[in-house]
C-alpha cells in the first residue's frame, strides 16, 4: 500500500505534461477559478486551504471556551465539509472538492502527516519511561490488551455485518484491536498541561503510560500495514523482519551519528544550524520513503526519525518551534478534511448501525477505562486518582483517526464503519477533559514531590497555609499584629528578561540590615589606634533582636500557547528550571547577597497565570508577592520637546506650568506602557493585556500583594544613586492597603540607607485647610491636624471586594488606621524596641488639602528632584485602595488626566487612583503599589 509514493510519481507526471497556455485571462477572462485543471492546480488547492484552514480555526474559537483540545474542531470541520453537512449542498462538492483534485490534496496532506508523526518522535521522551517504569508499563499494558481483547471480539460481530467478505477477517481484527488500544499521546499532552496536572501524581502516570503505549501502537499499526501488504505469511515475515532492521539501523548507528553531527555543529548549544536541518529533513522523507516501498506506511519511518534526535540542549523543542506552525495551520487541516470527505454520518440510518455505533464507543471506553484503572488501583492509587487515569488514558484524538484512514485506504474498513469509528473518536476525545474536571477537581489533586516509584507527595494547597493567611487577614479590622508587620517570605514573579533589574533592586532593599558593628567597622578604615579611640570614646549600641531570614521564592510564568512545543516544554519542567536564564541569574543574585532563592516554573494559559501564582504562593506560605510591570520596550527620545521635564530632573515640573501632552509629544518613558494615545496605540494594548493577569492575581490572591512598576529605564540617569540609597514617600490616606504599605516602609528603613517620608492626607475644603493648627510633637512635622470625621467613599468601578461597606465596617477600618498610625507616631514603651531604628529614620507629618492627589504629585515630583540631587532613587508606596478606601478621588483624577493625558482604563482599575496620577503627571519615581490580603469568605 505504498500511496505516498504513488502520489508522488502521479503529481510528477502530471506537472512534466504540456501545460496548455491558450487562456491566461483568469477570472478577469470569465473564467471559474474552482475549475479542475490538471496541469496548474495551484488555483483549486489555494480555494481548497482557504475554506479549511477558516472552518477549523474558527471551530476552534468556540471549542476552545469550553476547554476543548484544536483536534476537536479539526476533525469536526473535516466531518462538515465532507458528504455529512456541506456536501449535500448542491455543487459544494464538485466545485470545491472535486474527486480529479483530491490526489494534490492528498500529496500535500501526507506531507504534513509524516512531518506530524516526526513532530509526535520529536515529543517522545524515553527518559520518562525510565524514571516511572514499574507504574507506566503496569497502566500502559492493562490499558492496551482489555481494549485490543474487546476490540477483536467486536470484530467479529461488525465483520460479517458491515464488511465484505473478501477482506480477511485477522487484517480487520487486527485494525479493530490497534484502534480501541490507541491513546492519543499528543492530545493527551495538551490536555494534562491545560488541566495542570503534569506536576501532579496522575499526571506523571499517565504521561509515562502514555508515552509506552504510543510506541507499541505505531508497532502495531506497521505490523498490521504490513500483513495486510504482504501477499502470504512468509512475505509477511520478511516485510517485518526487513522493518526491525531498519528500525535498529535508525537506533544505533544513524542515532549515534546525528548525536555526532549534532554537537559538531553546534546545534545542542545555540540551536539547529541550517546544515543540521537539512540532514534532519532529508532523514525525516528518506526514512518515510523506505517504509513505504517495504510496504509499511510512510508515517511509520518520519516517527522513527524523530525518535532518534538529540534531546541536548533542547534541541528537539527548537527543532518543533521551526516546523509546528505550518503543519498545525495547514498540514493537519488537509488530511483531517480528506478524513470528513471520506466520512459519511448520513450512512448511520437504521437502528443496527446505531446499536453497533453505541456498543462501539461503550466498548471503547469500558476497555481503556477499565483497564487502566484496575492497574492503577492495584498499584496504589486511590480510586478518584485510578478513575482519573482511566479517563485519561481513554482519550482517543487524531492517532486513531489516522489508523482508521490507513485501514479505509486499504480497503479493510468501508465507509459505514469507518463513520462509526470516527464518532467513536470524536466522542471519547471531547469526553476527556469534562471528566477529568469531575473526578479531579483541583482541590483533590496530589502533587508529586519526587518522580520514579516511589512518590513523596504532598496536598495541594494544604491547610496549614490556608490557615496562615486567615490569621494574616484578621488584622484588616482591628490592625496588624507585631509579628506579623514584618515579612520574610517572599514569591517574586519573572515573566521577563527586563523585569530582571527592578525585581533585583527591590530584592536587595528587602534584605535584612546588616549589624552594627559591620557599618561602624566599614567606616572607620583608619589606624588601629583611632578605631580603639573611637571604641573606648563612645559605647557601642544593644544591637537588635536578629531579623527572620528572607527567604525567596521565584516562579517563572510561561505562557501556555496553541504550539506542541509549548506543551513539550511544559512536560519538561526540570529541564527548563535547570536551563532558564531568568531564574539562573536570579539565583546566582541571591546567592551573592547571601539569600536563599527557590525556584520554580509555570506554564499555564493566560487565563491561569493570576491563579497559578495565589496557588504557589498558598502552597509555600508566602507572606508578600512581588509582582513587576514594565513598558514592552525602551524608548528615550533624545529630541524631546522644549518644556518637557527631563528624566534626570523630574522636580523640574513642580517649578514651571503643566505642560499638557496634547500640544505635543511629551518624553515619558513610562508613555509606552500607560498613554492611551495613537501614537502608544500598540503598547497600551500591551498595557492592558498585561493589567488583565494583574488584576486576576489581585482579585483571587490570599496573600499580600505588591506591584512594582519600575520607572527606571537606562539612559535616563546621568549618576548613578550612591551607596544603594533610597528615599521613600509614603502618602497615608486610610485603608488596609494604605496601612500595608506603611506597614512595608517601616520594614525598609531598618536598612540604615533608607529613609522615609510619611504624610497623612486628608481632604479638607478649602477654609478649614486654611485654619489648621500644627502639633508640637518634635518628632513628628504636623502641617495640618484632623478635626473631624472622615467620610468613607467607594471608588468607581471596584473589582476586588474586602467586605461589605457598611457603617460597621467603615469604622473598623477607621479604627485600625489610627492605631496603626499611634504606633509609629506616638511609640510608647510597650512598642517593639527593634522599631526604634527605622522610625529614627522617618518624618511622620499630616496635612488636609482639597486637592489631595495634586498635593501628593506635588510632593513627589519635589522629592524625585531632591533624590536626584542627592544621587539617591525615590520609591512611593501607595496602596490600591479599590475598596474601603478613605476618600473619592475620581473627580480630582479625571481633572489631572484631564490636564496630563488619560490611560487605558483597565490599567487606572489596575494601579488604583494615587497611582494613576503618578504616572500620568511624568514623575520619574517608581511606584509600589499595595493589596492587603482577604480571606475567602469575605471576597
Amino acid at each position: 500500500m505504498p500511496e505516498f509514493s504513488r502520489a508522488v510519481l502521479d503529481v510528477a507526471r502530471q506537472a512534466f505534461s504540456k501545460r496548455a497556455a491558450a487562456e491566461q485571462g483568469g477570472l478577469l477572462s470569465g473564467q471559474d477559478p474552482t475549475e479542475v485543471n490538471l496541469a496548474d492546480p495551484l488555483r483549486l488547492w489555494i480555494v481548497q486551504v482557504g475554506v479549511i484552514v477558516l472552518t477549523t480555526q474558527l471551530l476552534a474559537l468556540v471549542l476552545g471556551k469550553i476547554r476543548q483540545p484544536k483536534v476537536i474542531a479539526e476533525v469536526i470541520g473535516g466531518i462538515l465539509l465532507g458528504p455529512t453537512a456541506f456536501g449535500r449542498i448542491p455543487g459544494f462538492t464538485q466545485h470545491i472538492f472535486p474527486q480529479d483534485s483530491r490526489p494534490f490534496l492528498s500529496l500535500v496532506a501526507n506531507i504534513g502527516l509524516c512531518l506530524f508523526l516526526f513532530l509526535v518522535g520529536l515529543e517522545i521522551d524515553a527518559a520518562i519511561i525510565k524514571r516511572n517504569a514499574r507504574l507506566s508499563v503496569t497502566v500502559a499494558m492493562a490499558g492496551m490488551c482489555l481494549p485490543f481483547g474487546f476490540g477483536a471480539a467486536l470484530a467479529v460481530p461488525l465483520y460479517h455485518t458491515f464488511i465484505d467478505q473478501s477482506v480477511k477477517f485477522t487484517n480487520f481484527m487486527l485494525f479493530t484491536g490497534v484502534a480501541y488500544s490507541i491513546t492519543a499521546f499528543p492530545v493527551l499532552c495538551r490536555i494534562l498541561t491545560e488541566l495542570k496536572l503534569l506536576d501532579t501524581t496522575v499526571g506523571i502516570v499517565v504521561l509515562s503510560a502514555g508515552v509506552g503505549n504510543d510506541i507499541i501502537g505505531w508497532t502495531l499499526l506497521a505490523l498490521s500495514v504490513a500483513l495486510v501488504n504482504a501477499g502470504s505469511g512468509l512475505m509477511a515475515l520478511w516485510i517485518l523482519l526487513v522493518c526491525v532492521g531498519w528500525t535498529l539501523f535508525l537506533l544505533f548507528p544513524v542515532k549515534r551519528a546525528l548525536h555526532w553531527l549534532a554537537r559538531r555543529t553546534g546545534s545542542t548549544r545555540d540551536g539547529p544550524t541550517m546544515f543540521f536541518m537539512t540532514v534532519t529533513m532529508l532523514l525525516v522523507f528518506g526514512s518515510a520513503f523506505f517504509t513505504d516501498i517495504i510496504g509499511v506506511h510512510a508515517i511509520f519511518g518520519a516517527f522513527l526519525a524523530g525518535i532518534i534526535v538529540p534531546r541536548d540542549g533542547g534541541l528537539a523543542i527548537t527543532l518543533t518551534e521551526k516546523l509546528e506552525d505550518m503543519v498545525s495551520i495547514i498540514f493537519l487541516p488537509l488530511y483531517f478534511t480528506l478524513s470528513g470527505l471520506s466520512t459519511d454520518l448520513g450512512l448511520l440510518d437504521n437502528g443496527i448501525t446505531w446499536g453497533y455505533t453505541v456498543a462501539i464507543c461503550a466498548l471503547a471506553y469500558i476497555g481503556k477505562f477499565g483497564g487502566c484503572t484496575i492497574a492503577s488501583r492495584l498499584s496504589g492509587f486511590s480510586w478518584r486518582e485510578a478513575s482519573t487515569i482511566g479517563s485519561l488514558m481513554s482519550c482517543k484524538g487524531l492517532v486513531e483517526l489516522i489508523v482508521l484512514n490507513v485501514g479505509l485506504s486499504a480497503g479493510i474498513l468501508s465507509q459505514r464503519v469507518f463513520s462509526m469509528f470516527v464518532l467513536e473518536a470524536l466522542l471519547l476525545t471531547f469526553m476527556t477533559t469534562p471528566a477529568v474536571t469531575f473526578l479531579y477537581p483541583p482541590e483533590m489533586r496530589v502533587r508529586a514531590g519526587g518522580t520514579g516509584a516511589n512518590y513523596v507527595t504532598t496536598a495541594h494547597g494544604g491547610g496549614q497555609g490556608a490557615e496562615d493567611a486567615a490569621q494574616r487577614s484578621e488584622g484588616f479590622e482591628q490592625g496588624r499584629e507585631e509579628d506579623s508587620t514584618r515579612r520574610s517570605r517572599f514569591t517574586i514573579v519573572l515573566d521577563k528578561i527586563e523585569h530582571l533589574p527592578g525585581m533585583m533592586a527591590l530584592t536587595q532593599l528587602i534584605l535584612p540590615p546588616p549589624p552594627p558593628y559591620t557599618e561602624r567597622a566599614l567606616a572607620t578604615s583608619g589606624t588601629l589606634e583611632g578605631s580603639t579611640d573611637m571604641l573606648k570614646g563612645e559605647s557601642s549600641p544593644t544591637p537588635p533582636p536578629s531579623s527572620p531570614a528572607v527567604s525567596i521564592d521565584a516562579i517563572r510564568l510561561i505562557e501556555l500557547s496553541d504550539r506542541t512545543s509549548a506543551v513539550m516544554k511544559g512536560s519538561n519542567t526540570e529541564h527548563l528550571l535547570n536551563t532558564d536564564p531568568l531564574l539562573d541569574i536570579f539565583t546566582t543574585f541571591g546567592a551573592l547577597h547571601g539569600v536563599p532563592v527557590s525556584n520554580s516554573l509555570a506554564i499555564v494559559t493566560f487565563d491561569d497565570l493570576g491563579s497559578s501564582v495565589t496557588e504557589h504562593a498558598k502552597r509555600n506560605d508566602s507572606q508578600l508577592i512581588l509582582v513587576p510591570w514594565l513598558p514592552p520596550h525602551y524608548s528615550v527620545d533624545a529630541s524631546a520637546p522644549h518644556g518637557t521635564a527631563p528624566a534626570t530632573s523630574p522636580g523640574d515640573a513642580s517649578h514651571s506650568s503643566p505642560v499638557t501632552p496634547r500640544a505635543g509629544h511629551i518624553q515619558n518613558p513610562f508613555e509606552a506602557l500607560f498613554r492611551a494615545t495613537s501614537s502608544g496605540a500598540d503598547n497600551t494594548d500591551v498595557s492592558v493585556v498585561h493589567s488583565q493577569f494583574v488584576r486576576s492575581l489581585f482579585s483571587s490572591s490570599q496573600t499580600d500583594v505588591a506591584l512594582f512598576v519600575d520607572r527606571h529605564m537606562p539612559g535616563t540617569h546621568k549618576h548613578a544613586p550612591a551607596g544603594g540609597a533610597y528615599r521613600l514617600f509614603v502618602p497615608f490616606f486610610g485603608g488596609p492597603d494604605d496601612r500595608l504599605a506603611l506597614e512595608f516602609a517601616v520594614q525598609l528603613c531598618a536598612n540604615p540607607k533608607i529613609s522615609a517620608t510619611v504624610v497623612r492626607v486628608s481632604k479638607r475644603e478649602l477654609e478649614l485647610a486654611q485654619s489648621g493648627n500644627s502639633m508640637e510633637k518634635p518628632q513628628i512635622n504636623t502641617d495640618e491636624r484632623a478635626v473631624e470625621s472622615t467620610v468613607h467613599h467607594n471608588t468607581m468601578f471596584p473589582d476586588t471586594v474586602y467586605a461589605h461597606a457598611t457603617t460597621q465596617t467603615r469604622l473598623q477600618s477607621e479604627t485600625a488606621d489610627n492605631i496603626a498610625w499611634s504606633r509609629y507616631t506616638h511609640p510608647d514603651a510597650s512598642s517593639d524596641p527593634a522599631l526604634a531604628p527605622a522610625l529614627s529614620r522617618m518624618d511622620f507629618s499630616e496635612v488636609g488639602t482639597p486637592a489631595p492627589l495634586r498635593y501628593v504629585i506635588k510632593q513627589a515630583l519635589s522629592m524625585a528632584h531632591a533624590a536626584a540631587d542627592e544621587r539617591s532613587r525615590l520609591l512611593v508606596l501607595t496602596g490600591r485602595s479599590r475598596r474601603l478606601a478613605v476618600e473619592n478621588h475620581h473627580a480630582e483624577l479625571k481633572s489631572v488626566m484631564e490636564e496630563h493625558g488619560g490611560i487605558a482604563n483597565e490599567v487606572k482599575r489596575t494601579v488604583g487612583d494615587v497611582a494613576t496620577s503618578l504616572v500620568v503627571s511624568g514623575c520619574q519615581a517608581s511606584v509600589l503599589v499595595f493589596q492587603a490580603s482577604v480571606s475567602a469568605d469575605r471576597e
